[in-house]
């Protein structure tokens, strides 16, 4: 993971397909399965996969650590996020933009990530890069988020193989 030219790149590798990972990104099963961090749980609303489309989801903090964090900072306990996609090219890139409007004292942005599938020796490579956010302390929180979903990502794609 590494912070350069404001944004966030974080890159994995995982024994699959690209289908695969594209289905756990791109379908609410597998969104509820891994995108949130640890501590936290993910309920899909809405998922309209196509460029112009939303995603909008709720997010729970359900671990003790997580909930007395977001209540120390004066942060609801669920929060829902929206994202708008603004490239969908199944398997190999999805891009979209996600709403900060959770933040105490920020004026609601949005922010672009996008996501590379390439296939490689043994798997795939999936590639996350993200604007920074408004400031570095919320720019490391979402690089330490992302690089968690990410490695939850790779537990139930390793389950997933395992039960195959």
């Amino acid at each position: 993971m590494t912070l350069a030219n404001e944004s966030v790149r974080i890159t994995r590798t995982y024994p699959t397909t690209p289908e695969h990972v594209w289905r756990l990104w791109t379908t609410p099963e597998g969104i509820a399965s891994w995108w949130s961090p640890d501590g936290f749980t993910v309920e899909v609303g809405k998922l309209d996969l196509r460029p112009g489309g939303d995603l909008s989801y709720t997010m729970t903090a359900t671990a003790p650590e997580q909930i007395a964090f977001m209540e120390s900072h004066g942060m609801p306990l669920s929060t829902e996020s929206r994202k708008k996609f603004v490239e969908v090219s199944e398997p190999g890139r999805l891009s979209y933009t996600s709403l900060a409007d959770f933040i105490p004292g920020v004026d609601p942005y949005d922010f672009l990530t996008v996501v590379e599938l390439e296939t490689v020796e043994g798997g795939v490579r999936v590639t996350m890069t993200a604007d920074a956010m408004h400031d570095e302390e919320w720019t490391q929180r979402l690089a330490a988020g992302r690089a968690n979903e990410l490695d939850n990502l790779g537990r139930v794609i390793d389950a997933d193989e395992a039960g195959a």
